[in-house]
């Protein structure tokens, strides 16, 4: 599963107004919303998701990204969101530096092998320093997911 499959302009933030990874997890859920991806009522309860398995390890994997996720019962499919922090925000990452991406992802209940394979993925394209640069300076929603798009690849016969 390529990041691609799991986003969409209107599920990109392309300037966030979080300071942390709390404040960022329930503007990237909110998003999801907005976007018609999760219903309003399940807002609470899978950010409260999200946030628990935060608590445990902060998803900050260091070069200014950020993963968090989740399982989640409420979701039938893998859905994702991704905000841009130009400023940076403090997410407790593991080199201490502050976060300017950061994907969110959940994925069904009982599907951990898509689960890892989702989050290998996001983490593998985001250590690459031109594709995070190029993330980086994008205008808007429409030319992230450009960028996003352009390292999918060819789709396996």
């Amino acid at each position: 599963m390529h990041l691609a499959d799991i986003l969409s302009p209107a599920q990109i933030i392309p300037e966030m107004r979080a300071t942390d990874r709390w404040q960022a997890i329930d503007e990237l859920v909110d998003q999801l919303v907005i976007a018609g991806r999760i219903p309003a009522d399940h807002k609470q309860d899978i950010a409260a998701g999200v946030k628990k398995r935060e608590q445990s390890m902060s998803t900050g994997i260091g070069f200014g990204v950020g993963i968090p996720h989740a399982v989640s019962d409420l979701i039938s499919e893998v859905v994702g969101v991704l905000g841009r922090s130009s400023g940076g925000m403090n997410f407790d990452a593991l080199d201490n530096q502050p976060v300017r991406l950061v994907i969110l992802f959940l994925v069904p209940q009982g599907q951990f092998q898509k689960h890892l394979h989702t989050l290998s993925n996001i983490a593998k394209n985001l250590h690459n320093a031109d594709f995070r640069r190029t993330l980086a300076t994008a205008p808007d929603a429409a030319a992230i997911y450009k960028v996003i798009e352009s390292i999918k690849g060819p789709r396996p016969a």
